[in-house]
């Protein structure tokens, strides 16, 4: 009976009201963001919008055919939950659980990889009712963007043939002799994280999905379509509303500091193989914002600044806006110092660009890393930075963070 009402309202068309009508109604909720937001957030706010429009087709429409699993990199610049720039992320998308797959490739020349299976908490049955109306509460029953990892394979536990080929069975129950991640009635796809240590050096993995019942590929069916537009139009409410909730009950209370949470990182489709740690910053355009921690030792790690959405800044592309332990320049100390300005104090350490953004969030994550480093910020006169240097760096002045919670 779902299927049929979910049919219906594709073919008369409400499917596709109640998806154009929730995406107009989530563009209106940067109100929700009081006058903190400036002319330039307001911006980027629409921009990220279209950005996880384009992102919930791809994934939903396109990527969630239940007869043809796909693993497909997330479209360009859709940066949510500040996705790093040296990360490739490969998403299958499963329509319906209950399914076994197989993947296969090779591994090119990268370093590192996890596999990860992830489930979501949303009824199956979310085509046949409409959800623009509802608004941001629809998101405790129906909240695509909320993922929660339910087993992860790293690439150091793979077995590799001598050319770099692999596979993994993705099954309810291990194959004998196989590289395996279980997965259940509840798993609704796979993330394959790829570590990129030096693009320009490394050559790509190359991966496959399949279904192990091998069903043939079909025209799609209305109700999967009408189920896929709510799942997409979903997406875009939740990576709306997450930044907005992440910043007013708990970043935006922990101005110009890091917390490193398993807690946080895990509530969205993390996999407990790094730590990272997620805080808020806020600097006047005269002023500068310094940063320094130690660098344990890790398989990678990264600092990134993001605006307030958790987006990459625009100018990553460039190899800006982050800073990255192959990349970084480090102290005689071996600590790492990262200065974000508007203008290089030319001190020395790491100089990120604050791009004209006044606030933001940041993001500093360790791969296989057992204990992060605890992390000491300095607000000061971008002026006076450049005139005294590192000197007025006092720890008198230092906000200390970096601390490691549940």
């Amino acid at each position: 009976m779902s299927n049929d009402a979910a049919a219906k309202r594709l073919l008369d068309g409400r499917a596709w009201d109640d998806f154009c009508e929730t995406l107009r109604l989530t563009g209106h909720e940067i109100d929700r963001w009081g006058d903190m937001v400036d002319d330039l957030d307001r911006t980027e706010w629409y921009r990220y919008l279209s950005r996880n429009v384009r992102n919930g087709l791809e994934r939903f429409v396109e990527n969630s055919e239940p007869d043809s699993p796909r693993l497909r990199d997330t479209p360009f610049r859709c940066s949510v939950n500040a996705q790093t720039p040296d990360q490739d992320h490969l998403l299958s998308e499963w329509y319906e659980p209950g399914y076994e797959y197989r993947i296969w490739g090779n591994r090119g020349t990268v370093a590192y990889f996890v596999m990860a299976a992830w489930k979501a908490d949303q009824d199956r049955n979310v085509g046949g009712c409409d959800w623009a109306s509802v608004g941001v509460e629809s998101l405790k029953e129906f909240d695509p963007a909320m993922l929660y990892t339910t087993a992860f394979l790293q690439s150091d536990a793979i077995h590799f043939d001598a050319d770099g080929n692999f596979e993994v069975y993705c099954t309810r129950e291990k194959p004998e002799g196989k590289d395996w991640i279980q997965i259940d009635d509840a798993t609704v796809g796979m993330l394959i994280r790829v570590v990129h240590q030096d693009r320009a050096k490394e050559i790509d993995p190359v991966m496959h999905i399949e279904r192990l019942d091998g069903p043939s590929q079909r025209p799609v069916k209305p109700h999967e379509l009408s189920t896929n537009l709510a799942r997409a139009a979903q997406m875009v409410r939740g990576y709306a509303e997450l930044p907005r909730s992440w910043w007013f009950d708990n970043l935006g209370t922990r101005i110009n500091q890091l917390q490193f949470s398993r807690t946080v990182y895990l509530s969205n489709g993390g996999v407990a193989d790094r730590h990272h740690a997620f805080g808020a910053w806020d600097k006047p355009r005269d002023m500068a914002l310094v940063f320094q921690f130690a660098v344990p030792p890790a398989e990678y790690w990264i600092f990134q600044l993001l605006n307030i959405f958790q987006e990459n800044l625009d100018t990553y592309e460039h190899l800006g806006g982050h800073i990255n332990n192959s990349r970084a320049v480090l102290e005689a100390d071996g600590t790492a110092r990262v200065i974000i300005a508007e203008s290089d104090p030319g001190i020395g350490g790491n100089w990120i660009d604050s791009f004209d953004h006044v606030h933001g969030t940041m993001s500093l994550r360790f791969i296989k890393c057992e204990t992060p480093p605890t992390v000491a910020a300095h607000l000061v006169p971008l002026e006076e930075l450049r005139e005294k240097g590192v000197a007025i760096l006092t720890a008198d002045r230092a906000i200390v963070s970096g601390d490691l919670v549940d």
